[in-house]
C-alpha cells in the first residue's frame, strides 16, 4: 500500500502553531472569555476586574493579538480589545477536524 504524500505549508504551520500556543494557556482563555462577555473592553478593566498585574495582562494580550485572536481599537489613551470571532471559529473548526480523523 502506498502512503499519501503530505505537503506542509510552512507559513500556515507557523500561523497555526501561534494560534494553538495562544489558546493553550488557561489565563489567556480566561481573558478571551472576559472580553467575549463584554464585546469590547479596555485593558485597565481587564486587569482590574480579573485582579491581574498590568504587565502580565499586557503580555498575554500581546500573544493573543499576535495570534490574531483579538483586535484593538484606540480611543484616546485607551486601547479596547475585542475577540476576532472569525479567526477563533476557524481555529475551533480546524481542531475539530483534526480530532475527528479516524485513528488506525
Amino acid at each position: 500500500m502506498r502512503k499519501a504524500k503530505v505537503i506542509i505549508n510552512d507559513d500556515k504551520l507557523q500561523v497555526s502553531s501561534e494560534i494553538l500556543r495562544a489558546l493553550a494557556h488557561p489565563l489567556r482563555m480566561k481573558i478571551l472569555e472576559f472580553i467575549d462577555e463584554h464585546e469590547t473592553i479596555n485593558v485597565n478593566k481587564i486587569y482590574n476586574t480579573l485582579k491581574l498585574e498590568q504587565s502580565i495582562t499586557s503580555q498575554h494580550l500581546r500573544i493573543l493579538r499576535s495570534a490574531g485572536l483579538v483586535e484593538t481599537v484606540r480611543d484616546g489613551k485607551f486601547i479596547h480589545y475585542k475577540v476576532d470571532y472569525s479567526k477563533l471559529s476557524n481555529a475551533v473548526k480546524a481542531i475539530g477536524a483534526f480530532l475527528s480523523i479516524p485513528k488506525r
